[in-house]
């Protein structure tokens, strides 16, 4: 049977990813503390070792510079001397120390006679076993460390040349006593200061890293609040004293406010986005409910007339039906193409453009208003310095004014004075339209230029050509917006003001010597 390895489905491992390990799960305290000893640790043992070397190498050149002395002097002593190859009795000489150990030789190299100064200060000769751990050392005067057995280690040297052959070693006990005391007082010393260096370390980093921590609890906190639904209160910064530019800790507490506050931002501006598209859903759907209605009124009014006409009923006359049907088609027409409008105004269509005089547009303006509504007493007042002249699309700036003055003199009583007036100065043309009627409702001014807003919320129509649709206004903000300009209402009992700025011409205005200001009564 052919056994095929398979791999469990799952159980993949992706590119770049391994398993976690002890290390990687260390706290950086911890791995602060590991380092720091760590090099401590390396530091002293350097520092132990260097120590060491130097004192070794000191008291070895001072011993050996003893061994060549005490050589010298021992062949020196048995030149002094007579007697046969065997004679150490030169041992027996004052500044001889003890353990001191001397060596005759023979003509091949061979030791004769080998002695060492007790402790009593009497001589021992050495075993042969002793003797034969000194074999091989040439009387060239080199140094040589050798281990005696029973004796322990000794530095010799052997002198020959134009003397007597001797060997002579002192032994190293003294000096290998010293650096095993001194090694031993430095390993007690470097305990005691790593561990006390590993307490402040452990101290020092625990508090260095306390703001580290306090940033970390406060990310926690932040990570725990729900910013996926509900309501966003604000969210927990770290405190100011984390935030010191000049430290580490600091920095990332500081990155850590500024990337909260864009957290709160990004979700201050969604929650405006959120509630723009609803308020934007509640508009379009009662847009469209307002549509269908004023579509449904006419149309219903020329289904009935029609309806009546056919069947040759004597209840109405046909040509007052026919009057009644071309004025409510004529309604739904102006409807229709107020919709139309705004619907290209609101996809960003441009407008033809061409000098306007505004002076000139608010006067046939005003014209046409009387002719409308004589009942109210129209004036036009022309305060120019310089001619108001702007660039834009002068039916459309027409339609604008027309809809301010035909809104003022379908929701004022009759005898109402209504006055337009056109100003021009350097940074806009500003036309007016006041009058001192009774005022607009204080709960529709927010809301004054929105599409279908009316004062008559019941949609009740007093008669064909009472009230409106409620997008004259709608429309004036929007011609008012694509040509740059900005309009605003204020509005109390006896007075009602709205105000139009448009962006002047450029390059066109020429000032007037001699500014008269002008006032007409229509």
């Amino acid at each position: 049977m052919n056994l095929r390895s398979t791999r469990l489905p799952g159980r993949t491992r992706l590119p770049g990813r391994t398993r976690p390990t002890a290390r990687a799960g260390r706290s950086l305290r911890a791995r602060l503390l590991l380092f720091i000893s760590a090099t401590l640790v390396a530091v002293c043992a350097a520092m132990a070792l260097t120590t060491v070397f130097a004192q070794r190498s000191y008291l070895l050149g001072n011993l050996d510079q003893r061994v060549t002395d005490a050589a010298e002097r021992s062949q020196g002593g048995l030149q002094r001397r007579s007697g046969d190859d065997t004679d150490l009795g030169f041992l027996n000489e004052r500044g001889q120390a003890v353990g001191t150990l001397a060596a005759r030789f023979d003509e091949d190299g061979g030791i004769l006679a080998a002695e060492v100064v007790t402790h009593d200060g009497g001589q021992q000769t050495l075993t042969s076993v002793q003797r034969a751990a000194l074999d091989g050392i040439t009387t060239d005067g080199s140094l040589h460390t050798r281990t005696v057995p029973g004796l322990g280690s000794y530095r010799v040297t052997a002198l020959g040349g134009d003397g007597v052959p001797v060997l002579t070693g002192l032994p190293m006990g003294d000096v290998q006593d010293m650096i095993g005391r001194l090694v031993a007082v430095e390993g007690v010393v470097a305990a005691v200061g790593l561990t006390a260096a590993g307490c402040v370390c452990a101290v020092v980093i625990r508090r260095q890293l306390r703001p580290l921590g306090r940033v970390a609890a406060t990310a926690v906190e932040v990570s725990r609040s729900p910013l996926g639904h509900g309501e966003v209160t604000a969210l927990t910064r770290v405190p100011e004293r984390d935030t010191d530019p000049g430290s580490e800790a600091g920095q990332v507490g500081a990155a850590l406010n500024r990337m909260i506050d864009h957290v709160e931002s990004s979700l201050a501006e969604r929650r405006r986005g959120e509630e723009e598209m609803r308020r934007s859903e509640e508009r379009m759907r009662r847009f469209l409910a307002d549509a269908s209605h004023e579509l449904r009124t006419p149309l219903a009014s020329i289904a009935g007339y029609a309806e009546l006409m056919n069947r040759g009923t004597e209840r109405i006359e046909p040509t007052l039906a026919w009057r009644r049907v071309s004025a409510e088609s004529a309604r739904m027409t102006g409807l229709v193409e107020d919709l139309l409008l705004l619907a290209r105004l609101d996809e960003g269509r441009p407008l033809h453009a061409a000098e306007v005089d505004l002076a000139a547009l608010v006067a046939e303006a005003v014209w046409d208003a009387r002719a409308a509504g004589d009942t109210h007493n129209w004036q036009l007042a022309l305060l120019l310095d310089t001619p108001a002249l702007v660039v834009g699309d002068e039916a459309r700036l027409h339609q604008v004014v027309a809809n301010l003055l035909a809104n003022a003199r379908v929701h004022t009583p009759a005898g109402t004075t209504v006055i337009a007036s056109v100003e021009a100065t350097e940074a806009a043309c500003v036309i007016r339209v006041r009058d001192d009627g009774p005022g607009i409702p204080q709960h529709l001014l927010p809301s004054v230029f929105e599409r279908f807003t009316r004062g008559d919320v019941s949609r009740a129509r007093g008669g064909l050509t009472e009230g409106g649709s409620g997008l004259g206004l709608a429309i004036v903000e929007a011609v008012t917006a694509a040509h740059g300009g900005r309009i605003r209402v204020e509005s109390a009992p006896g007075r009602t003001e709205f105000t139009l700025e448009l962006p002047p011409a450029d390059g066109i205005r020429t000032p007037d010597p001699a500014p008269t200001p002008a006032s007409a009564s229509a």
